[in-house]
This record gives C-alpha cells, sequence and structure tokens, in this order.
C-alpha cells in the first residue's frame, strides 16, 4: 500500500511538468496561427504574449487594432486601464457588424447564441446599434481566426463553442 502511494505520488510530481509543456506547446500553436491569420511574424505575437492577458484575447487586441487603426500597445493600456472591449469598440467606432461571422440561421451557435439572437432579430442595416458583450466580442473575433485557420466551417467551431472553456483549448481539440 506504501509502495503503490509512493509510486503515485512520484508519477503525479513527474506528470506535472509534462501537463504544463503541452500547455506551453498549445500556447505556442496558437499564438502561431493567430500570427499567421493577421499576416504578422511570429516574434510580434510572442512579445503580445508576454503581456498579462488572457491568451483568448490577443486576437481581439489585433483585430480591433487593425480596424481602429490604432497600435496594439495603446488597446492593451486602455484594456489594462479597466476598459471593457465593448467599451473600446465604441471609442474607436468598430461597429458590431465588424465582429459579425456569417452562418446559416438554423446553425447552432453554442455560448454565442446571444450576439446570435441579436443579429438575427436586427436588420443588416441597424447592426452598427447592436450593443455586444465583451464575451460576445472576443468568441466572436476567436471564431473567425479559428475557423480560418483551421479552414473549418464557422458553424462547426460555433457548435464547439458550447463545449469548451477558452478559445486556446477549442482551437487545439479542433485542430486534432
Amino acid at each position: 500500500m506504501t509502495r503503490s502511494l509512493a509510486i503515485l505520488t512520484l508519477l503525479a510530481i513527474l506528470s506535472g511538468p509534462v501537463a504544463a509543456q503541452d500547455r506551453d506547446i498549445a500556447r505556442q500553436d496558437y499564438f502561431r496561427a493567430v500570427a499567421t491569420f493577421f499576416n504578422l511574424p511570429p516574434n510580434e505575437i510572442a512579445i503580445l504574449s508576454d503581456w498579462q492577458m488572457p491568451a483568448d484575447e490577443i486576437p481581439v487586441v489585433l483585430f480591433m487594432a487593425r480596424r481602429a487603426g490604432v497600435s496594439p500597445e495603446a488597446l492593451v493600456a486602455l484594456r489594462d486601464s479597466g476598459r471593457g472591449w465593448s467599451a473600446l469598440a465604441d471609442r474607436y467606432t468598430v461597429q458590431s457588424a465588424a465582429f459579425h461571422v456569417p452562418v446559416a440561421d438554423d446553425a447552432p451557435t453554442g455560448r454565442l447564441e446571444g450576439a446570435y439572437r441579436l443579429f438575427r432579430s436586427t436588420p443588416v442595416g441597424e447592426w452598427g446599434t447592436i450593443e455586444l458583450s465583451d464575451e460576445d466580442i472576443v468568441g466572436l473575433v476567436n471564431v473567425r481566426v479559428i475557423s480560418q485557420s483551421l479552414r473549418m466551417p464557422a458553424e462547426r467551431v460555433l457548435a464547439e463553442t458550447a463545449h469548451t472553456g477558452s478559445f486556446l483549448d477549442l482551437y487545439v481539440r479542433l485542430k486534432r
């Protein structure tokens, strides 16, 4: 019994670094996909990944910076000061329509159901009036990046958002 406990303890200790190493590899792979999507050198994404920001938000920084014509650093500074993505989109007039990822009307939309309900119930010409939450903005940008990076229908990526905690994890799972 004591020997079994010692072996289990040793295995748990040894598997910790492996899990962390796997996580680092997954994170690097996700960032490589983000860099490719935005046509940036991987070292630029590496710099962004050093900031104290969730990995899921780095594509949003780059998407908003491109749309708003501001530097990613400026957006990160504003985000660090407590501003949300929705407030930043308003400040830089990045309208909700820019975040929309087209899918079939009957497609399952996972955890972005609320955002798609708003898009579907609002005439296209009025999409600029839709107020998306920060989570919706992060989700929509990541669905676009993952879908195009993996050459996978957005409907499939959206449906899978219901079963994952982070978009980095979703990317890794769908890539398999």
